[in-house]
Parts: C-alpha cells; sequence; structure tokens
C-alpha cells in the first residue's frame, strides 16, 4: 500500500547519515508567489504538514520545512516551522523561519497549532528528541509571538514530557483551543499503551490548562483508531463542531451538534484524496473556510512511484451542507492564471457526434465511444459540463494523452459506485454523478487537480505523461459533453 511507503521511506532514512545532519537553510526571498502546489525553491526542499491560521483578516500559513524527505538529523526530520500570509489568497508574503531548530537536542519541530489570546499568539507542537540514548521521544512545547510571525519558545521546553498510560514515542500535534472561561485546551495525537482490542489504540489525548504550568488529562476526545490520529483540526462552524485527523496520511472528520462528541460520522468524506495528507482548515473572510495539506512527491519521479514524505501545498474550500457534512472546491483565487480558450477541433469516433466546436454527444449503449481534441498545451486548465441522458457504466477523459487514449492518464466517473478515479487514485461517495455537473481540470507541471461539481476534489502527481491529446469517451451509455474549453496557463512555453 502506498501509505505503507512513507514508513518504511522513514525507517530507511533514519540509519543513514549520508543525509544532511543539520536544519535545513531557508530563503524568503527567492520563493515563489504562487500559493497553490507551492514547492520551496532549490530543488531539494519541500513541504510537509501545513499549519494554518487566521487572524483579523490576515491569513497565515504554517508548513513544515523538509529537507531530502524527512532525512535531515539522521532521518528524525530536522522539520521547521515556515510561514508564508496572505489578505486575498492571491498575493502571498513569505517570512524568515517562525519557529527554528536552535539547539543540538532538538531533532524536528513537528506539527501543531496556532491560537491567539488578547495581544499574544501562541504555537504549541512536540519536538522530536532522542532519549536515553537512541529512543525516539515526542514531547510538548509552545512559544509566544506578537506578530504570529516570529516566535520565542518559553521555559521549561519541552513544558511537557509524557501522559500517563500513553505513548511517548508517539506524543505530537497539539491542537489547541481557548474556551470561553480562558482555558487551553489540547488535543495531542498519541496511542494507549493498553486497549481492550489492540487494533484501537490511536487517540487523541485530551488535556487542559488555566496557566501554562499545570496540565490536567481528561478523556480521549477520541479513541480507537487504527493508527495515531494525526495531526487534528476542530473547530465549530455554524452550530456544528468538527474533529479532524489524519490516519496514515489520509484525512478524516467527524462532526457532532456537542463541543466534544459525542461524535456522528458523516455520509462523505470530503477531506478524504489519497494524494492530499493531512489537511486541516482555518476560518477566512465572509464566513469561509480554507482547507491547507500537502500533495507527496513520488519515489523515483514515476507514475509508479509510491510517497515520499515533503511535497507541494494544496488549497481547497471547505463548504458546509444542510446535514453538516462537508464538501470541497477549489478556491477561485488561488486558480492559475490563463490566456483566451483555444479553438479545439474535436475528432469524433463512430457513436460519437461533435454538434459544435466545444459540444460532443454520446451514444454509447453497447459499446465506449467519445471524441478528441489535439494541440492540448501541457499546462492548461479544462472546464466542461456533462450531461448523464440516462445511465451508464463509465464516462471520462484521457489526459495528456497520445493516439487513441493511450499512454495517458485516466480520469473516470462511475454513477453506480459513486466513485471518481484519476490514476492510480480514487474518491468514493460522490453523489450527483447521474446528474448534470462541471468539471475542472487544472493540470500545471506534475500535478493533475479535478474539482467535480465544486463539491469533491481529487489530486494526483503525475510526471511522466506528456502527449498533446484530450480524449472524452462514455462506455455503455449515453450522455453529453458541452461547454468544452482548454485555457492555457499564462506563461506556458509548451505549445504542443
Amino acid at each position: 500500500m502506498r501509505k505503507n511507503i512513507i514508513i518504511s521511506m522513514l525507517a530507511a532514512v533514519s540509519l543513514s547519515t549520508a543525509q544532511a545532519q543539520g536544519p535545513a537553510k531557508y530563503d524568503p526571498s527567492v520563493q515563489p508567489g504562487e500559493m497553490q502546489y507551492f514547492t520551496p525553491a532549490g530543488g531539494k526542499q519541500f513541504v510537509g504538514d501545513c499549519i494554518p491560521f487566521f487572524h483579523d483578516g490576515t491569513f497565515y500559513l504554517y508548513w513544515l520545512l523538509d529537507e531530502g524527505h524527512h532525512g535531515s538529523l539522521n532521518g528524525l526530520g530536522g522539520h521547521q516551522w515556515c510561514v508564508s500570509t496572505t489578505r486575498d489568497l492571491k498575493t502571498w508574503t513569505h517570512h524568515p523561519i517562525a519557529i527554528g531548530i536552535d539547539e543540538d537536542w532538538e531533532k524536528s519541530v513537528c506539527t501543531g497549532s496556532v491560537v491567539s489570546d488578547g495581544d499574544k499568539f501562541y504555537a504549541f507542537y512536540a519536538t522530536r528528541l532522542l532519549k536515553d540514548g537512541n529512543n525516539v521521544a515526542e514531547q510538548l512545547s509552545y512559544a509566544v509571538s506578537s506578530d504570529a510571525l516570529s516566535f520565542t519558545k518559553q521555559q521549561p521546553n519541552p513544558f511537557y514530557t509524557s501522559a500517563p498510560g500513553y505513548s511517548t514515542r508517539n506524543f505530537r500535534d497539539p491542537k489547541a483551543t481557548i474556551d470561553s472561561e480562558g482555558t487551553f485546551h489540547l488535543f495531542v495525537s498519541s496511542e494507549k499503551n493498553e486497549a481492550p482490542i489492540n487494533e484501537g489504540k490511536g487517540c487523541l489525548v485530551h488535556m487542559t490548562s488555566t496557566d501554562l504550568k499545570t496540565w490536567q488529562v481528561g478523556e480521549p476526545v477520541l479513541s480507537g483508531t487504527i493508527h495515531v490520529p494525526e495531526c487534528p483540526d476542530y473547530f465549530e462552524w455554524n452550530g456544528w463542531h468538527y474533529l479532524v485527523y489524519g490516519q496514515a496520511g489520509d484525512t478524516y472528520y467527524l462532526k457532532s451538534r456537542s463541543p466534544y462528541g459525542p461524535w456522528e460520522y458523516p455520509e462523505s468524506q470530503a477531506l478524504l484524496e489519497q494524494w492530499v495528507n493531512v489537511a486541516k482548515t482555518a476560518a477566512f473572510t465572509d464566513g469561509r473556510r480554507i482547507v491547507a495539506g500537502w500533495v507527496p512527491s513520488r519515489n523515483g519521479n514515476t507514475d509508479s512511484g509510491g510517497e515520499l514524505f515533503g511535497g507541494c501545498v494544496v488549497l481547497r474550500e471547505a463548504l458546509q451542507l444542510d446535514n453538516g457534512d462537508l464538501a470541497t472546491r477549489l478556491p477561485e483565487e488561488v486558480m492559475p492564471e490563463t490566456d483566451s480558450p483555444l479553438s479545439l477541433s474535436l475528432t469524433p469516433t463512430d457513436g460519437a457526434t461533435v454538434s459544435s466546436p466545444g459540444s460532443i454527444s454520446v451514444d454509447a449503449r453497447g459499446d465506449i465511444c467519445g471524441a478528441h481534441a489535439t494541440g492540448v498545451p501541457y499546462n492548461c486548465v479544462v472546464t466542461l459540463d456533462v450531461i448523464p441522458e440516462g445511465n451508464y457504466e463509465e464516462f471520462g477523459m484521457f489526459l495528456r494523452s497520445e493516439d487513441k487514449g493511450i499512454n495517458s492518464y485516466k480520469l473516470s466517473f462511475n454513477s453506480d459506485n459513486h466513485t471518481v478515479r484519476l490514476h492510480d487514485s480514487s474518491i468514493s461517495a460522490v453523489t450527483g454523478l447521474d446528474k448534470p455537473m462541471k468539471l475542472t481540470i487544472v493540470m500545471k507541471g506534475d500535478i493533475i487537480d479535478v474539482c467535480v461539481d465544486n463539491r469533491r476534489c481529487i489530486v494526483n502527481r503525475l510526471p511522466e505523461k506528456k502527449g498533446s491529446q484530450l480524449w472524452f469517451f462514455a462506455r455503455n451509455g449515453k450522455l453529453r459533453f458541452e461547454n468544452i474549453k482548454v485555457c492555457p496557463i499564462t506563461g506556458d512555453a509548451s505549445k504542443r
């Protein structure tokens, strides 16, 4: 499984001395201005876990600076907090490292959260260290700032070592909130040393303090997960309370009408995209909510390569449905700038009809057929409407294709099992695939990002195929592709 590759890679690099042994250097002045699909300049630095935060009109995106795919400091991570800010999601400013490694015992500044109280900002995080020789431990630290950009570590550091009955190896990623009475709450990713069912050791430890000195450990806010529930997020939105957490990189959420449960499992896990790791959210202007995660690198930079820790930023906008479930879409502000739509020449197969330059009617009952366009740029945004006319087995597109749809990336939709697939990744419980829908497809570099009817997204990192054809197809069904537009991304040099 792809997630196991992360684990095996971490084990491998932990024994290596060939990787960088000190904390990474970072120059904010040379970084690209766009944040969607952002990777630090330099070629060997990447983005790890993201920590979004919103305050007084400014959106802060803290992110783990990764060097060598978790390879720094003998594979213990060597991560540090970087921060990038914006007020409109379009124009971003990159700042110097917010929380760095400045003592030898600090082997990684792990994921956490930021909370404001009066004129102060508190960053809670875990520090990975070696204890009693070669035993890895994770302990809680916090730092304080007056501007949310540069933080001063507080003493004692770490301020909390371990909670009785819980793992010392896995004790990280604190999510901090402050209630109306001024009490600090931390949800800490960990696992029980003992559990009634061994597969259910994962939990979020609930800790509280009124003075940041003495901490009380209560009942876990979540328990019984298969893996350590990483990078938790917790927020209230229009009367619903949400608990978000990662399982082996994938992101799940629960909902409740009460602050700490009981939790309900939603009908749709809209934050679960196989190639978006540990997504977290923050408020934004006008009652909106923005989701930030990261897309891993591919091992060997091949289409079949498994995940490596560290990659690029990916942003979503969360939407709240009437039943409290969440949906996601591409924020309009982070869409790449494009040139005018190309004049498409669509060539149909038998069973398909091109009724206008941007419209295809497909009658594939008992067959597969469609139409294709040539001369499609490598970097472009494709938009279209899909209108099913009755039942169908499958429809979709072959992206970056060669003749007859070969050597391509298949994007497919199936209304029977409510599934959308993009090459080797998929999303499930996608409703409405039997109804008219709008599709947006961003192809930029090795990232292909798809939004389905402004309610579900799927992304993948696919570096190899470079064909200039775009195929539309249907299998065993009848439907129409309409209002097809292909817009080159501004500045794209590939005019294939």
